[in-house]
């Protein structure tokens, strides 16, 4: 693989801060052990909030800034990686709640996801002198994902920024390349402790199971091209020992364009939409990323 190639592969994973709702292209690619990523983003979202089934016909409009770091790591002589993920975001806009019109403005930071993937099959632990060398097959891996309930929540007010709970999200995957292209698929499932904040209530969410697929076609001077979906179902809640009948059952599609601006900046725009919903996450994304990449040491 040529080292221009390498500058637009990773992205970190989980950028768009939605949990299981996410397409994740490259979550599984190999990473030399001695770089490091630096990441900024962007995205604009509007339509429902992720998570939130209370609300009818919500009309929300959601401007995140994202900034993150990720590394290569060598584990046992396979490739790896960590990532940490910072969010903050604005909310603005309305709903029907309980018959009623609800208004809600406010600014704050999110949830911070942490986050490690390993390859145990068809990608070894390599650094960026001999990467070049590297010719990817079929690769394997897994991936643990961390939420922690560090965002801006108000018990008193249905829509937040925070979910106000722990969230662990397993994942495992499997990365095929063919010629240029690159087949992707992936299935997770995300486990969530009860938020005892809401509304004054304790609610518990159910397991969210998710399965996403990509297809990635790689251009000259590194650039590459990605359609993405998903689907995912669970995630019912219950509140006060009463289910509340809003499993998901819901699909997304989307599309991923990267490219290098220099030796070490890239950058990747993405956006995706809903093919159907059955309860939340109903929304129109769209997002820009800025990469910076550096060595061990600078």
């Amino acid at each position: 693989m040529k080292k221009s190639t390498l500058l637009a592969i990773l992205l970190v994973s989980g950028t768009q801060g939605l949990s299981a709702q996410s397409l994740e292209p490259r979550l599984y690619s190999n990473v030399p052990t001695d770089l490091n990523f630096l990441v900024a983003g962007y995205v604009y979202s509007q339509g429902a909030l992720p998570g939130n089934s209370v609300l009818i016909d919500p009309n929300l409009q959601i401007n995140s800034a994202i900034f993150a770091y990720a590394k290569g790591l060598n584990v046992m002589g396979k490739s790896a990686k960590v990532n940490l993920v910072i969010p903050s975001a604005c909310i603005d806009g309305s709903a029907l709640y309980k018959g009623s019109l609800a208004k809600r403005e406010v600014c704050g930071v999110g949830d911070i996801k942490v986050g490690f993937s390993l390859n145990f099959f068809g990608a070894p632990a390599t650094s960026l002198k001999d990467f070049a060398n590297y010719t990817q097959d079929t690769i394997i891996g897994v991936s643990l994902q961390t939420t922690l309930p560090t965002g801006r929540y108000d018990e008193e007010k249905l829509v937040n920024i925070s979910a106000n709970r722990w969230a662990a999200k397993l994942g495992f995957g499997v990365s095929k390349k063919i010629s240029n292209f690159l087949i992707e698929f992936a299935v997770d499932a995300e486990y969530f402790t009860p938020n005892n904040e809401f509304l004054g209530k304790k609610r518990q969410q159910d397991i969210i199971y998710a399965t996403q697929m990509h297809l990635l076609y790689t251009l000259p001077r590194g650039i590459w091209f990605g359609l993405n979906a998903n689907y995912y179902t669970g995630g019912e809640n219950t509140q006060e020992n009463k289910k509340l009948d809003d499993a998901l059952n819901n699909a997304r599609y989307g599309a991923t364009l990267a490219f290098p601006l220099s030796k070490h900046h890239s950058l990747k725009i993405l956006g995706s939409s809903g093919i159907f919903t059955r309860a939340g996450t109903n929304f129109d994304s769209l997002g820009v990323f800025w990469q910076y990449r550096f060595m061990d040491g600078f």
